[in-house]
């Protein structure tokens, strides 16, 4: 999957800003209920906010990471505790701005 350019993630910061977070990960850590939870909203909706409550910071980035490689997400931006994620989907319903 090809980064997104910071033009492409300007606009998904833009759309993602209405959301509402649907996944919560506690402080213990991401499990594998979260994961497919993750994985189905990212498939319908492409773009997510999910929330991650973690006082430490290098497990909430631990935790990132591997919410991250395991759904093949994108990570848009991350303020506090809540975290934007994309998925471009087989068949897009973004559509994302060149360059």
């Amino acid at each position: 999957m090809a980064e997104l350019t910071n033009k492409q993630n300007k606009f998904l910061r833009g759309l993602a800003h209405e959301l509402n977070p649907v996944v919560k990960v506690g402080q213990h850590g991401v499990n594998e209920a979260a994961i497919k939870e993750i994985s189905r909203c990212l498939a319908d909706h492409e773009l997510i906010k999910i929330r991650i409550s973690c006082d430490d910071q290098e497990i909430f980035k631990a935790t990132l990471s591997e919410i991250e490689s395991a759904c093949g997400a994108e990570t848009v931006n991350a303020i506090g505790h809540t975290v934007i994620l994309f998925k471009r989907a087989k068949q897009p319903k973004i559509e994302l701005p060149r360059g």
